[in-house]
Order: structure tokens, then sequence, then C-alpha cells
């Protein structure tokens, strides 16, 4: 079966967005050991899970920086957004999921693949967590 992990990244205080749910503190001028190691978490993936309101910063950002580092494993593999309210998806190689998270989680695992990993805010990880889907965490 399939393994979901939980990519996240943490300030040292233990925030993953401002109070607004801002994520302008992330650094992104990762060195080149950090770099080999998301490399090494995302490899052995073929499948994003995402909750609705990361997703709609998360797809577009990845979609228009195409020669960022990362981005073909990010832009070429499928996601799964978890919504409530979006009808359609409007990203490429995007599905939503509409239905009960645990439900839908265990489908995914269960289907032929490489791993999962789940990126998302608050809500959508502490849920994760919560019905103890997660196989693996990774935080920095």
């Amino acid at each position: 079966m399939r393994k979901l992990k939980l990519q996240l990244q943490m300030s040292v205080d233990g925030y993953i967005a401002g109070p607004n749910g801002e994520m302008d503190w992330m650094v992104w001028d990762w060195d080149d050991e950090l770099k080999a190691y998301v490399t090494g978490i995302t490899e052995p993936v073929d499948c994003i899970v995402l909750g609705r309101t990361l997703a709609q910063g998360f797809i577009p950002h990845w979609a228009s920086n195409p020669k960022e580092e990362g981005a073909d494993k990010m832009n070429q593999t499928a996601k799964v957004v978890f919504t409530k309210t979006l009808e359609t998806s409007e990203w490429d190689n995007t599905v939503r999921a509409k239905g009960d998270l645990t439900e839908e989680i265990t489908k995914l695992k269960k289907q032929d693949g490489k791993d999962i990993i789940a990126y998302g805010g608050g809500t959508f990880v502490s849920a994760l967590i919560k019905q103890g889907l997660i196989d693996a965490s990774f935080v920095y």
C-alpha cells in the first residue's frame, strides 16, 4: 500500500503561517543540503494532496515558474485538491476530492503507484493527523 507523507515548513516558534494565513516568512534560498533533503522526500512520490486554500496559491505558483528548481516535479505530478467549495478544477493534472477525507485518502493509498505527499495549511494538516492518515512526517 502507498504511504502518505506530510511535508511541512514550520518556524522555530512552531508556526506554519502568519495570523492571516501569510506564508511570506518562508525562506526559499535553500542550501544544497536542504535541496537534496527535499528532493529525497519528493522523488518517490507520484501524487500530491492539498487543501483548497493552499492549492489556490501552490498550483498557480509552480505553473507560472516552470524554470524554478523543482517545478517539473510539482507540475507533472498528479494533484488531488480536497475541497467542499470548488465546483471545477482550473488546474492541469489536478482533480478534486469532495468526499470524506479518510475514505478519499484510503482509496488513494490503495491505488497502484508510488507514495503520496501532503501539503496544506493547519486545518487540512490537522484533519489528516487527527484521522491517523499520515505515515511519515518531514518538518523543516
